[in-house]
């Protein structure tokens, strides 16, 4: 759930170049790098984060060989799924544009001892340093945070090999999701801070799959994500007008 864009600021362990760009709301940016020093309590701001891990994290396993591959984490926060990839055996580069949140991620991943190559950096400018570097990239939570998801989605597109895959889970645009993601959770169980989400920025699946089929990928799989806040846990499911997980790949060059 963090607001990592399209600007060009690029730092971390290594650094990155790019022209600047103006693809982020700095209220966004703001707004998450505010819940960083919580951002690792499973009982704190982002309870609901730490229940979907786990599936997004089994989701992307069951679509892509992880034991080695070239990862990447788009809007990696403080880091939760992009830790969880590298456990499962992938060597993981994961961007954000929060300050607050690559720090936060660096100081977890010291205590934990999970490599991740966090960087302060966009992905247009990571586009243009590693193009066709990916095997796999996950995009979770963040498209609907940019002004500009599609220009996420072409950036993705060029950063993936032939054969890779590109993984998106974000919102639906329905009345079903702007009861239950902005009224219910930010107003009435208050499971996140109110102001999070903001319903024009929801995305229908046939408008991601539009974006996807623009930038030379194809559409393999459209899931529904249910978060359950009287378990806290999450499962998926064929109902996507909530929350929903998409898997696109990248075609292999003919010969």
């Amino acid at each position: 759930m963090s607001a990592a864009s399209n600007a060009s600021t690029s730092s971390g362990d290594s650094s990155g170049t790019g022209a600047s760009h103006d693809n982020f709301s700095q209220a966004e940016l703001d707004k998450f790098g505010a819940l960083a020093n919580r951002w690792w309590d499973p009982q704190g701001p982002q309870k609901p984060l730490h229940a979907l891990n786990p599936v997004r994290l089994d989701y992307v396993a069951q679509r892509a060989a992880l034991r080695g591959a070239q990862v990447l984490d788009v809007g990696c926060g403080g880091g939760l799924l992009s830790e969880a990839l590298a456990g499962a055996g992938a060597q993981v580069s994961a961007i954000d544009l929060a300050p607050e949140l690559i720090k936060v991620a660096k100081l977890h991943r010291l205590e934990t001892g999970v490599a991740v190559d966090y960087r302060l950096q966009s992905v247009e400018s990571l586009a243009q340093e590693r193009p066709e570097s990916f095997d796999a990239i996950t995009c979770m939570e963040m498209l609907e945070h940019v002004p500009d998801p599609a220009a996420i989605v072409r950036a993705c597109a060029s950063l993936l090999k032939p054969g890779g895959r590109l993984f998106v889970s974000t919102l639906n645009r329905t009345p079903a999701a702007f009861a239950l993601a902005i009224v219910g959770a930010e107003y009435l169980t208050r499971l996140v801070p109110k102001g999070t989400h903001q319903y024009r920025d929801f995305i229908k699946p046939s408008e991601l799959a539009g974006w996807l089929r623009d930038n030379g990928l194809q559409l393999e799989d459209v899931s529904g994500l249910m978060y359950e806040p009287w378990r806290n846990t999450a499962r998926i499911t064929s109902r996507t007008e909530i929350n929903y997980l998409a898997c696109a790949f990248k075609p292999e060059l003919s010969a």
